[in-house]
C-alpha cells in the first residue's frame, strides 16, 4: 500500500493533464474483482519491461490488489476527497 501511494500524486497529475482522469476512474470502478487479474498480469509482464519502469509497475499492481485502495484512488481521480 505504501509503495503505490507514493506514486499517486504523479499518476493523478499525469492522468488529469492528459484528460484521462474520468476514464481511468471509470475503468477502476468497473473492473471490480477483475483488477486482481490485472495486477497479476502486471507482475508477469515485469521481466519484459524496461527496468526503469519496474517500481512503478509494482506500485500499480499493488494498488490493483487492494479493493479499498482502488476505490480511494478512483475517488481522487474524480476529484472527491476522502
Amino acid at each position: 500500500m505504501e509503495l503505490s501511494r507514493a506514486y499517486w500524486p504523479a499518476w493523478l497529475e499525469s492522468l488529469r493533464k492528459h484528460g484521462l482522469a474520468e476514464l481511468a476512474a471509470w475503468v477502476l470502478e468497473a473492473s471490480g474483482p477483475l483488477s486482481i487479474l490485472g495486477a497479476q498480469a502486471l507482475y508477469i509482464s515485469q521481466p519484459l519491461l524496461p527496468e526503469s519502469t519496474g517500481q512503478g509497475i509494482r506500485a500499480l499492481a499493488s494498488l490493483l490488489e487492494e479493493e479499498d485502495e482502488v476505490r480511494v484512488f478512483a475517488a481522487l481521480l474524480k476529484g472527491i476527497n476522502r
